[in-house]
């Protein structure tokens, strides 16, 4: 339905353009600044690269893209595109909220989008997600899913964003099983957490090796190493962000999907139709943010009980019955 609606829309913006106004985005240009890993990590970064191809592909508007392979070229990237005079410029990754803010500051009639962090700025978009709705469900197919009793939980960098869908996935599990045991591991302090798979591969065999049968990983590129640990040790690994299920079939359980690439493509779409707004975006289980992937490449692990237990919490935390911690939430329950 949500396709049928968008071809609606592009062709009575073609037909439009057709009766004497110009071709619809002739001049619309765009970029997007990935986070460290590159856009082909299989993960966060690739998952807002579909969402730009999606929009290339549905408009035929072309974009420019840049993969730093450092911190310290965030800001020259936000920089040095803004003065291009792109019409959007989406930078993608919590790591860029600090860059966004000096460069918005700079440059207030560029338009920008940063995923991940919140940049209150009249010029700037800060898409953010509810992680931990969507650990909970996963939490739940992995208590479902464990014989031992014993879980597990490998974050990447050690900063509250994480610790939030290690809360979610906590919670998931002990609704499900309450006297379960979860393992938990951070791979480390710096941006470089994101991009070792080698360590995120020792870190879920310590974690095999102590009872786990299951392990989510919220690590980016890191998390490969995970899964590949469940193929050695002949367990079960949980993806994240991008379906990451037909890495390794048959071990990966389920993945954590957060919705990056449907959240650039609508920012790109909204910025060529003209209804885009700076602001603060939220998207959860109700806005289609966040999901746990099921396909040909997991059907077998997941049983219709599983599947019944986890799309009626699915529900319930859609409807409110169910509130799942934020652990980014404040006193009054807000971000911070």
């Amino acid at each position: 339905m949500e396709k049928r609606l968008i071809a609606i829309f592009i062709g009575l913006i073609i037909g439009l353009a057709g009766l004497g106004g110009p071709a619809w985005g002739a001049d619309f240009k765009t970029a997007i600044i990935y986070d460290l890993g590159g856009k082909f990590d299989r993960s966060f970064n690739e998952a807002a690269y579909r969402g730009a191809e999606m929009f290339r592909q549905e408009t035929g508007i072309s974009y420019r893209d840049f993969e730093p392979t450092n911190e310290a070229q965030f800001e020259q990237a936000l920089r040095r595109f803004a003065r291009r005079g792109n019409d959007l410029v989406i930078a993608v990754g919590i790591s860029y909220a600090v860059p966004m803010r000096n460069v918005a500051r700079e440059f207030v009639d560029q338009r920008f989008v940063v995923i991940d962090a919140r940049v209150d700025a009249p010029n700037v978009q800060s898409i953010l997600f509810k992680e931990h709705e969507g650990s909970y469900l996963v939490g739940i197919l992995a208590a479902m899913s464990s014989k031992s009793g014993t879980i597990g939980f490998i974050g990447g960098m050690d900063i509250p964003l994480i610790r939030r869908f290690a809360l979610g996935y906590r919670e998931g599990a002990r609704s499900v099983t309450p006297g379960i045991k979860i393992l938990e591991n951070m791979v480390g302090t710096t941006g470089a957490a994101w991009n070792d798979p080698i360590k995120g591969g020792e870190l879920a065999r310590s974690q095999y090796s102590r009872g786990a049968d299951v392990i989510f990983s919220a690590a980016g590129p890191t998390g490969l190493g995970v899964i590949q640990a469940a193929r050695d040790e002949g367990r079960l690994a949980i993806g994240v962000d991008s379906n990451q299920n037909h890495i390794q079939p048959g071990y990966v359980l389920t993945s954590m999907l957060k919705r990056v690439d449907l959240a650039v493509y609508r920012a790109l779409m909204s910025a060529l139709n003209g209804s885009w707004t700076p602001g603060i975006e939220v998207l959860g289980l109700a806005e289609g943010g966040v999901d746990y992937a099921l396909d040909e490449h997991n059907a077998a692990l997941i049983s219709e009980e599983m599947r019944a237990a986890v799309e009626a919490a699915k529900a319930a935390i859609i409807s409110g019955q169910v509130v799942v911690r934020d652990a980014m939430a404040g006193p009054g329950g807000t971000e911070h």
